[in-house]
């Protein structure tokens, strides 16, 4: 997304009334928005459309929220914001595991739907924002910042985006235990308000992907009550 232009969203709501309103709401704030009421209309339009943007529904006709989710994730890097009545921890978390960059539960409040768009386009951008180039290490493990790719020994390993920022702040400073705040202020770019099932998924898949590629080696500490460190 460029600086100046009008972020296009697209709404996946097979709600028309809810679809209109949220088109509406975020049309008057700035946002340049594609409506789509099913899954299979959303992936045609995910095709042949460039959006900054995507509110998820996850109760889709046809094909689930889930699926959309899914194959989305599996060919562009979209943020996205899954958006579900249902209000439990476990679903929070298996939106999160599966890829989204956040949720909202609905009903939603006008505001907040606001604030979470922002947020997650703030992110996503300084995400996106070039570093110079610099290779970090720690035992057999790499991690590019320029090309954000990590290897253990010459062996790739595919990060989310979340991972990679995870990853390469602990690497930054090996020693250094990183708070769950710390991580929420320099990854999400916001306070930690109590919620650390996020940071909590994204460490589990990296040492999962660790463990893949060399199963001797550990590589992510937890420290009980601190947060998190590389492993000495």
């Amino acid at each position: 997304m460029e600086t100046g232009t009008h972020p296009h969203l697209l709404i996946i709501e097979d709600d028309v009334l809810l679809n209109d309103m949220t088109k509406r709401l975020l049309t008057q704030h700035g946002y340049c928005v594609t409506s789509a009421y099913s899954g299979s209309e959303a992936l045609l339009l995910i095709e042949k459309g460039t959006f900054d943007l995507i509110l998820l529904d996850l109760m889709l006709p046809g094909i689930p929220g889930e699926t959309v989710l899914e194959k989305m994730k599996s060919t562009m890097d979209i943020p996205i914001i899954g958006v579900s009545a249902k209000t439990d921890i476990d679903s929070k978390v298996n939106l999160i595991r599966n890829g989204a960059d956040d949720y909202i539960t609905k009903p939603f409040d006008n505001q907040e739907l606001l604030v979470r768009i922002e947020a997650v386009l703030r992110r996503f951008q300084k995400s996106t924002t070039p570093n110079n180039s610099k290779i970090l290490r720690f035992k057999d493990l790499s991690l590019d910042t320029e090309s954000m790719e990590a290897k253990i020994r010459n062996t790739p390993i595919t990060l989310t985006r979340y991972e990679y920022l995870i990853l390469q702040l602990l690497m930054s400073s090996p020693s250094k235990v990183f708070t769950k705040n710390n991580i929420f202020e320099s990854v999400w770019n916001e306070n930690f308000i109590g919620d650390d099932n996020a940071i909590n998924v994204h460490i589990g898949n990296l040492r999962k992907k660790f463990a893949k590629v060399n199963p001797e080696e550990k590589y992510i500490q937890t420290v009980w009550g601190l947060g998190f460190k590389m492993q000495g």
